[in-house]
């Protein structure tokens, strides 16, 4: 009997808790249809094999929701399609696992064999050392003791290699499996204690500092770490000036910047480099409890940051359990017990977060978090600095140019460029592993960004470019022209606005008749320019609630800026921002266009973000967002002449042959009123023409589209044509 499976879409899990845990999260249909239970192993097949658990998950049934580290051990992109089976998994004898040079020397083999218990592994995948403490019964506490000792804060951040197990296949590690690290010791060995698992006793969290990053190696985050190193300095080795100047000696500090930016990495490095403790309390962990079990667990960790002065309580992503919008009872629990623990000498608070706006504003309370730093995103030559600290214990070809990747990777941070790094390193280990000369080459870290998607585009749609760009596109010189001003020069030629001293273009409007190449046009753009593109449709930002849509907007634009250079791509937006006052929707309408004037030309400037709207209805749109210094550009789309058409049937018909009595420029002449799109729609109604009269049709004839004709009919009114020439006309300089 043949093993069924089923080929999904793959989607990127945004939960918090299936995070780096290798974990498939299926429709309980799917579940069904496969013959499996909830936490039964399945089978991956993308660009690589691969193997995870597989879960419930809410998601639709075509799609299978994969945790970040999962997707890239199948070799896909988010959208992709996977082929998910039950999979064999048989007890491993021994497994054998590659990983930095942090992890390989400081967590023990027994350590190692801990974090395994529970997953499913595969030869060449990557794996987490976050404990499995998804599947029920698993016992992850002492994991994640041992871990934390070992390796310090960064160790939820670490990732190693499955180089080898034994049988091969997918296996589970078992309590008797054979763990160590490739050329390095293994569960059993003398030198490390017998293999019941028996450890050192913890050390303190000043003794983990060498495995944290030193501040000289925060890139991009000098002046945040100056400054948090001064507040504690103050705080903690000169309370006295405070005191004499009348000054409290609290310390509570908050620090921003988007995800994966290092900001807990941030705080952990200036704490070493004072010898200072840390006692880390993830929030998101923490919020997934239940309320007393939460209260506890925060108790419990101020209790321990009470007994270890001089320290640091650093609470990771406080936005999960401080929410700004409805905040539990728990909240004013958490608050409540922080506060007093402010007042002990040696104590600092220091919160981190990506969404400030999403924080409790209690929480910003004088007695308890007061102060604020931020971490922002890396730019082209931070990131090439960025990378040359990661890979500075890398062997590298001589060709690498770690400028070229600094510019190749817009909206990328520290922890995008870590995955980067890891993914090339697979590239090069795949292509050159039976080689003796073993070295990350420049292609290698090219055909990793074309993989790796950065955090701030995780929730994005992303625009299929297909190789496409603006010399691609035929005919349209003035409106190519046009958008490449508009467009790309403000994000690939800043310098040369600021050695002028103008603004460059905050946005553009892209109007004209439909189905002449507007998207295709972004599309081309978004080819053109290393940027990262948002899309939106128009109404997708509408919310019947109160203060959603603009908080909908809000998001846009601040996602916008983290992956910056970027460009929001706004379409049919006559349906996002009508003429206000005409609307009957009880002022959504009205208060969207206030958010959208508000991130176009507010007092925050965003000068690495571009805004691109298209619409066929430009007199519809409120007038306010055509002013300059917002929607300033008007680009027309006009309707495809003789010419144009030509070249729009040539390019249509690359790949269907066409017969030897078809004149393409004759055709072209005679299809006035056709738009771009009738002409693509013209090729393929003539090939399914010859298909109806034969299926072993070798060519398509003049007397197919003819056919054709009668079918597609020309879709462009002459009535909004004559208005959308006015509209442009009038507004012709």
């Amino acid at each position: 009997m043949s093993t069924p499976q089923i080929t999904l879409t793959a989607r990127l899990s945004t939960s918090a808790l299936d995070s780096r845990r290798g974990v498939v999260r299926l429709h309980p249909e799917v579940l069904d249809a496969l013959g499996l239970r909830a936490w039964d192993a399945v089978r991956l097949t993308g660009s690589r094999v691969s193997a995870a658990l597989a879960a419930a998950g809410d998601g639709p049934p075509g799609a299978a929701l994969l945790d970040d580290v999962t997707l890239s051990n199948v070799g896909l992109v988010e959208g992709a399609e996977v082929v998910v089976a039950p999979a064999a998994v048989a007890a491993a004898r021994s497994v054998t696992l590659a990983g930095s040079a942090l992890a390989s020397r400081s967590v023990s083999p027994e350590t190692l064999r801990l974090a395994l218990t529970g997953k499913v592994v595969t030869t060449g995948d990557a794996v987490s050392l976050l404990p499995q403490d998804l599947v029920p019964g698993n016992e992850a506490g002492a994991a994640r003791q041992r871990l934390a000792a070992a390796i310090g804060l960064t160790w939820t951040n670490e990732l190693i290699t499955v180089t080898r197990t034994d049988p091969a296949g997918p296996v589970a590690p078992q309590p008797s499996t054979v763990v160590g690290w490739r050329d390095g010791p293994r569960t059993g060995d003398a030198q490390h204690g017998p293999a019941t698992g028996q450890q050192a006793p913890t050390p303190e969290p000043q003794d983990a500092g060498p495995t944290v990053p030193a501040v000289a190696d925060l890139v991009g985050a000098h002046d945040a770490a100056r400054r948090l190193s001064e507040w504690l300095e103050l705080a903690f080795r000169r309370p006295e000036l405070l005191t004499r100047l009348g000054a409290s000696t609290r310390l509570g500090v908050a620090v921003h910047g988007p995800s994966g930016v290092g900001k807990a990495t941030l705080v952990a490095a200036v704490a070493r480099g004072l010898g200072i403790g840390v006692i880390e309390l993830p929030a998101p962990s923490v919020a997934a409890l239940e309320a007393g079990a939460a209260s506890s667990r925060v108790h419990d960790a101020v209790a321990q940051a009470r007994s270890a002065t001089p320290c640091v309580l650093l609470m990771t992503d406080v936005d999960a359990l401080l929410p700004a919008t409805a905040p539990p009872p728990l909240a004013t629990v958490v608050l409540d017990t922080l506060r007093p623990a402010l007042q002990v000498p040696g104590l600092a608070l220091i919160v981190t977060t990506a969404h400030p706006e999403s924080v409790d504003p209690r929480l910003r309370d004088p007695a308890l978090v007061d102060r604020e730093v931020s971490i922002p995103a890396p730019d082209g030559p931070t990131r090439a600095s960025l990378l040359g600290v990661l890979l500075r214990d890398v062997p590298l070809a001589t060709d690498v140019d770690l400028g070229v990747i600094g510019e190749r990777t817009p909206g990328f941070v520290a922890a995008d460029l870590v995955a980067l790094r890891r993914e090339a390193a697979v590239r090069a280990a795949l292509a050159h592993g039976s080689s003796g000369d073993l070295v990350i080459a420049q292609a290698d870290l090219l055909d990793a960004v074309a993989v790796v998607r950065p955090i701030s585009m995780s929730t994005s749609d992303t625009v299929a470019t297909g190789g496409l760009v603006l010399d691609d596109v035929g005919d349209l010189a003035d409106t190519k022209q046009s958008l490449s001003e508009a467009v790309l020069w403000p994000l690939r030629y800043p310098e040369s606005f600021t050695r002028l001293g103008v603004e460059p273009p905050r946005g553009v409007l892209l109007y004209g008749p439909p189905g002449c190449g507007k998207t295709f046009l972004v599309r081309a753009l978004a080819g053109s320019g290393a940027l990262n593109v948002f899309t939106v449709k128009g109404a997708e930002l509408l919310d019947k609630w109160v203060g959603e849509s603009e908080r909908a907007v809000r998001e846009l634009f601040r996602r916008a800026a983290d992956a910056a250079p970027a460009l929001v791509f706004l379409d049919e937006i006559d349906a996002l921002a009508p003429r206000r006052g005409g609307a009957s929707d009880s002022g959504v309408s009205d208060r969207v266009v206030a958010a959208l004037l508000t991130e176009l030309d507010g007092v925050q400037p965003r000068s690495d973000v571009v805004v691109l709207g298209a619409t066929n209805r430009p007199e519809l749109i409120d007038p306010a967002l055509l002013r300059p210094g917002r929607l300033e550009r008007l680009v027309y789309v006009p309707p495809p002449d003789a010419g144009a058409r030509t070249a729009i049937l040539r390019a249509a018909a690359r790949n269907t042959p066409l017969a030897s009595t078809v004149d393409i420029a004759a055709l072209a002449a005679e299809l006035d009123g056709y738009s771009a799109a009738d002409c693509a729609a013209l090729i393929r109604e003539a090939a399914l023409a010859a298909m109806r009269e034969s299926l072993d049709a070798t060519e398509v004839t003049a007397s197919h589209l003819a056919i054709a004709r009668e079918a597609v009919r020309p879709s462009l009114d002459p009535a909004q044509l004559a208005a959308l020439t006015a509209f442009a006309e009038a507004r012709r300089p």
